[in-house]
């Protein structure tokens, strides 16, 4: 299963994610009584703009963290009514009962390394024609983070991967294979800028830095992750958003 993230910090911080969101969501051609996917729907933003957008309609909401599961249904309490969440992981098929109309996601692929197995169980659980809008981290994307990364582990930092940023021709490649059709995919950068210190070090722990932490004693984490910071030249997260439109062919 996916790792587990500190939801409550994470709801807490100033996330570009809310941007993020927006773009992906305005993407979407909806009448308002679909059935939507919310693929990693973490604590639930992108949900209820979701359940907004389709008022005679239903989202399904998932996510491989049940603190984050946790969160959203705190969050979205009086909404249950049409909301189905799911603990899950996307590489793996979905017992969601029958196809949706459509499916979303903000900020969620780059922790997946097996995109072909990825897309291609998103496209079981869509319906043909169904619409597919997504963004997540792309080819280039923290790359100075990734350097100061390395910097402070040094060959103690050389294995597993824990992130994967595609490019524009592999993503469109997959899609094509998975049987999506109608393919839109592009690179855009899209830096994010924090204050210096308590802010930074807070949102490189929660948001970027978690699955590094998770391989290191919790006496290591704070000196990490400001040991990462401080090699930054400025206290900015260089994104780089890979955005996906499509079809299911």
């Amino acid at each position: 299963m996916p790792r587990e993230w500190d939801a409550k910090t994470y709801d807490s911080l100033p996330l570009p994610h809310q941007e993020w969101g927006k773009r992906t969501l305005g993407r979407l051609n909806l009448r308002g009584t679909e059935t939507v996917l919310d693929a990693g729907c973490g604590t639930g933003r992108d949900t209820a703009a979701l359940l907004d957008l389709v008022p005679g309609g239903r989202v399904i909401g998932v996510d491989g963290s049940s603190r984050m599961l946790d969160q959203l249904r705190a969050k979205l309490s009086d909404r249950l009514d049409r909301l189905d969440v799911v603990h899950a992981d996307l590489t793996r098929p979905l017992a969601l009962g029958s196809q949706v109309d459509a499916v979303s996601s903000v900020a969620t692929f780059h922790w997946i390394t097996d995109h072909a197995a990825l897309f291609a169980n998103l496209a079981r659980s869509l319906r043909t024609g169904g619409q597919f809008v997504a963004e997540c981290g792309g080819e280039g994307n923290v790359a100075r983070i990734n350097a100061a990364v390395e910097e402070v582990l040094g060959a103690s930092g050389e294995g597993e991967k824990v992130w994967y940023f595609a490019g524009v021709e592999d993503t469109t490649a997959r899609l094509e294979a998975a049987g999506f059709t109608d393919i839109e995919v592009t690179l855009q950068p899209d830096p994010a800028r924090l204050e210096p210190g308590e802010q930074l070090w807070s949102y490189l722990a929660t948001v970027v830095l978690g699955s590094h932490l998770d391989r290191l004693p919790e006496s290591d984490h704070e000196d990490f992750v400001r040991a990462v910071a401080a090699r930054l030249p400025e206290p900015v997260v260089d994104y780089v958003r890979l955005n996906i439109t499509a079809r299911r062919a």
